[in-house]
């Protein structure tokens, strides 16, 4: 992609994203150039999920194909509660957030699906109304897998509230993965996927509201990768009834990206996160 049709493109997706028909859909990548205050990198991929997980230790060939079976295995040796403490103490670390939050947000999109499982655009919102859509995974009472919070300003805290709240909502973030805040709750496990994913095709892990808004809608996909089946079934259900969208990756495709970007009609935009980044911003 030359210069010149690189900056025709973004041009394109930013007029886009402020006239709310593409939406923003942050993966894991996001974090590739970011470092705790301490100097530790953060995961921004599957390998460095489990690094950071395990204490910086490998696993085997096997747990470290996916991070979400790496954190199975430690779910079952040690138990729910350490995997779940295990993401709130990576995710509560001392960084700042990505260029590329800050200058999405800057378009004032109406509605932002962060897969990751940081607060870091839930700050940057910090000093303006909007709602929280948060993802679960094994809830025992009902069947639906999200809760609902409202951002008070004022007192800066969230407090739930009842799914017709998102009908006039103007900034909704989804983090259907979960986040620390209102309170640490994360979708990372086989098993918790497993049971997203359930519930998710059966429509119980996305509210009736965003259902509606979503369709006809593009999908700006950064930071994202589609090499693993849990990554493609999650977007797959996140962006049912989607218009088409852009891709941004440089490396070499699998056959099954390949096969889900043509299905989904994403444009491949072939640069690092990096480059795309500095000609966003």
């Amino acid at each position: 992609m030359t210069a010149t049709t690189l900056n025709e493109t973004i041009e394109t997706i930013k007029k886009e994203l402020r006239n709310q028909t593409t939406v923003p859909y942050f993966g894991l990548g996001i974090f590739e150039d970011t470092k705790t205050k301490e100097g530790e990198q953060m995961p921004y991929d599957s390998d460095s999920m489990i690094l950071m997980m395990n204490n910086g230790r490998a696993m085997s060939d096997r747990l470290m194909f996916e991070y979400s079976r790496a954190a199975m295995h430690l779910e079952q040796r040690r138990g729910v509660e350490y995997i779940q403490q295990m993401m709130n103490w990576i995710y509560t670390k001392d960084f700042k957030p990505a260029p590329l939050h800050k200058a999405i947000l800057d378009m004032q999109p109406r509605y932002i699906i962060d897969t990751n499982r940081d607060s870091k655009i839930q700050e940057l919102l910090s000093y303006e109304s909007h709602m929280l859509v948060v993802g679960k995974s094994r809830i025992l009472d009902n069947d639906y897998r999200y809760e609902i919070f409202e951002w008070d300003v004022e007192n800066q805290k969230y407090f739930q509230v009842e799914e017709s709240a998102l009908d006039d909502a103007p900034k909704i973030l989804f983090k259907p993965m979960g986040a620390p805040i209102p309170e640490p709750s994360f979708v990372i496990s086989d098993a918790d996927y497993v049971d997203w994913l359930t519930e998710a095709m059966g429509g119980f892990a996305v509210p009736a509201v965003l259902k509606s808004y979503r369709k006809t809608k593009k999908y700006l996909f950064l930071g994202t990768a589609f090499d693993r089946d849990t990554d493609r079934m999650v977007a797959n259900e996140l962006t049912l009834d989607l218009e088409g969208g852009y891709f941004v990756n440089e490396k070499p495709l699998s056959k099954k990206e390949k096969k889900f970007i043509d299905k989904h009609n994403l444009e491949l935009i072939e640069i690092s996160l990096s480059d795309f980044t500095k000609a966003f911003v």
